[in-house]
């Protein structure tokens, strides 16, 4: 029941099922347009993800960093990288879910701030999670929906990531250097057998994303393993990610059927650049996994898709599923004014979009 009811609160969700609803009257999907390969990656993902979690991999590292913080600076910084590295290999989601109530324990026990670090870490979770194709959702989707193999997303992805820590290391030369007491490392043990298993598991399903082997069977790998480690693994996955994927495949393939509508969309993505900022935009008003699935079905610049999606989920609450975490999580754990924390978070949020734009920009130029 509480898994129907989460996926029932989800807003994406419900808003996908509205539209899907709707375009229903006007076309009937066509099963040839769903994407298949898409949703297997997107399940075995979220499996995979679900058990490290479950194993406190996250936890252990987090513990291990902060007990070499003895100043605001170190700890911003620790605390930001590890929300990049995690936000690689765990996404965003579970990064931010893990490493803000872990910071915010430690900023209220010292009087520590708050507002900016939770900031940094949401955007370090957001800019980790574009780097690799199972980082963020949609990534899964532009590699299987334009074929493209490893080296061709990490040339476009490690000049973003490049640029992004430039700006974050930027940003730590202006956090003062405050003496904090040293964090006494908590004792959590890791369960070596089942993690190095789940990161067997994890490598053949990299292999299966850029479809060196079928992509069902790392899914079904990843499956069997979360039930045998613990089945209430399965009850933590975001199915309502999973049903708004394949709401958006049967809406696109729904609309891809009226031509006005097409042609229309056309228009926006005639180019390179028109893509890249028609992505950024829509990111902002319906978040950017559903953006892709739309603007990734009518374009052919995937680099720019790319560049578009990923930076898109800067800015308003909506721009990634992340920035929600971000804003419900610290409501739910920090001691400051929450209506301050959001109009410092949204301002820092929209200069970061804006900054990032450009560097978005200056990279498909060049």
């Amino acid at each position: 029941m509480t898994v129907l009811k989460n996926i029932a609160k989800d807003r994406i969700l419900q808003i996908t099922v509205l539209i899907t609803v709707v375009s229903l009257f006007f076309a009937r999907p066509r099963l040839a347009d769903i994407n298949f390969h898409t949703l297997w990656s997107v399940a075995a993902m979220l499996t995979i993800i679900q058990i490290y979690a479950y194993l406190h991999v996250l936890d252990v590292l987090a513990y291990k960093l902060t007990s070499i913080a003895d100043n605001t600076r170190k700890l911003n910084m620790l605390f930001t990288l590890l929300a990049v590295i995690s936000g690689m290999f765990l996404g965003n989601d579970i990064t931010c879910l893990t490493l803000i109530p872990l910071y915010l324990n430690i900023a209220k026990k010292y009087d520590l701030p708050q507002i900016l670090p939770v900031t940094l870490i949401g955007m370090g979770a957001n800019i980790g999670a574009a780097f690799t194709p199972w980082g963020n959702p949609h990534n899964i989707f532009l590699v299987s929906r334009y074929d493209v193999n490893a080296v061709q997303f990490f040339a476009w992805s490690i000049p973003y990531l490049v640029a992004s820590m430039i700006i974050l290391g930027i940003i730590f030369l202006f956090i003062p250097k405050e003496k904090i007491p040293v964090q006494k490392t908590e004792s959590i043990k890791i369960s070596w057998r089942p993690t190095l298993i789940t990161t067997a598991v994890f490598i053949f399903f990299f292999f299966g994303v850029f479809r060196v082997v079928n992509i069902v069977w790392p899914m079904l790998l990843a499956i069997v393993l979360a039930l045998l480690i613990n089945p209430r693994i399965m009850l933590k996955i975001d199915y309502a990610l999973l049903l708004t994927f394949t709401g958006f495949f049967i809406f696109i393939s729904d609309i891809q059927q009226i031509p006005a509508i097409v042609n229309g969309i056309h228009m926006m993505v005639g180019s390179e650049m028109s893509t890249y900022f028609a992505s950024i935009i829509t990111s902002q008003v319906m978040s950017n996994v559903p953006s892709t699935i739309l603007v990734g079905k009518f374009t052919t610049y995937a680099e720019a898709l790319f560049l578009g999606s990923n930076i898109g989920g800067f800015g308003s609450a909506i721009g990634s599923m992340a920035n929600m975490l971000v804003l419900k999580t610290f409501n739910q754990h920090a001691s400051v004014d929450k209506t301050k924390f959001f109009i410092d978070w949204s301002i820092m949020q929209f200069i970061g979009l804006i900054i990032l734009t450009a560097a978005g920009w200056i990279l498909l130029l060049i």
